[in-house]
């Protein structure tokens, strides 16, 4: 079974490139643009495996979409990996107790890396 992704992040040429990237590595993913799209798409669809996001976003920032995550029980459980260019990237990390953190610009093999680990 490929492993899901769910990519949220309001830069469209990120999504792009990143949802085209991780396909051609195998992964099945949706996007999402902002909080609201994402918790839309996890409660219409089967949940992902992991959830890619990031915190500096309108509408709902990756923050408040945590929040929001963490208080539904069945989704509260799909691992998130921050993904942000925001400098207290790590600090977030800690308070919403993600999976893992990688700031922006990244290696596309440091993504891999913790997909491979957290997308099971």
């Amino acid at each position: 079974m490929k492993s899901k992704v769910l990519l949220v992040d309001d830069d469209r040429d990120i999504r792009d490139a990143l949802s085209m990237s991780l396909r051609a590595q195998g992964y099945v993913v949706e996007t999402a643009s902002d909080g609201v799209e994402a918790l839309e798409c996890l409660r219409a669809n089967a949940p992902p495996h992991v959830i890619l996001l990031d915190l500096m976003m309108p509408v709902m920032n990756g923050w408040e979409f945590r929040l929001e995550q963490l208080k539904d029980e069945q989704l509260a459980k799909i691992p998130v990996i921050i993904v942000s260019a925001d400098c207290d990237a790590l600090k977030a990390a800690r308070e919403l107790e993600t999976a893992a953190v990688l700031r922006k610009p990244f290696e596309m093999s440091a993504l891999l890396a913790l997909l491979a680990r957290h997308a099971v």
